[in-house]
């Protein structure tokens, strides 16, 4: 561990050095709480490293810059909510699906608040391959073979399946997005309400839908 990872100034021999792991996850840990805050744009490397109590060449060192935190903060948020959802979606029946996969991840909003409001930010470091849309196709990817099992049972085109799963996942998303500040009514009924308009929704499926009026 070298000398920079005490802040300059600070007593010598009173406190424990952390190990490079230890630096590594605490600045991980400071971030994320800025990140969600303040956004991508408004964290400086300056409040993460004065936070931290280190001085701004350690977080360099760790990450290389403020991009480089963020875009490890954002992985870890991305596998923790897809593993939530994706291993809620592992069995039962298909309406106990749905509502396992909305109080798993109204259940992440309530545990992890912090790193669902970094996920739905957009920042210039939050590409296709690790933004809340790119997210939202892979659960969506997940529901979409669920979806085609029950079209085929409802005797249903099941070629539909992927948009409908894009649709369902979405309902749920932008409710979750809601409920992160609102917080009422609680988790299990907001799952309760939305399983109910899902669920409902697609027992009453057309065959065909069309519009009940079009332009001539």
């Amino acid at each position: 561990m070298t000398p920079s990872d005490a802040r300059p100034g600070a007593p010598s021999g009173r406190r424990a050095r952390m190990t490079g792991p230890q630096r590594r996850e605490q600045l991980l840990d400071v971030g994320r709480r800025l990140f969600a805050e303040k956004g991508f744009e408004g964290t400086s490397v300056e409040e993460i490293a004065s936070r931290a109590e280190v001085s701004k060449p350690v977080v360099y060192e760790h990450f290389g810059g403020k991009e480089g935190l963020y875009a490890v903060v954002v992985d870890r948020e991305i596998r923790l909510l897809l593993d939530e959802i994706t291993g809620a979606l592992s069995a039962g029946s298909s309406r106990m699906l749905v509502e396992q996969a909305a109080l798993a991840l109204l259940g992440y909003i309530e545990e992890s608040a912090d790193g669902f409001r970094i996920l739905v930010r957009d920042s210039p470091v939050a590409q296709a391959s690790g933004s809340f849309s790119s997210l939202i196709s892979d659960v969506a990817t997940q529901v979409e073979h669920l979806l085609a099992d029950e079209f085929k049972r409802r005797k249903l085109d099941p070629k539909n399946a992927p948009m409908y799963a894009q649709m369902l996942v979405g309902m749920v998303a932008l409710t979750g997005q809601w409920w992160l500040d609102a917080r009422k009514p609680q988790r299990s009924e907001v799952a309760a309400h939305l399983v109910n308009l899902a669920w409902n929704g697609l027992s009453g499926l057309e065959a065909k839908p069309t519009l009940s009026s079009t332009d001539s």
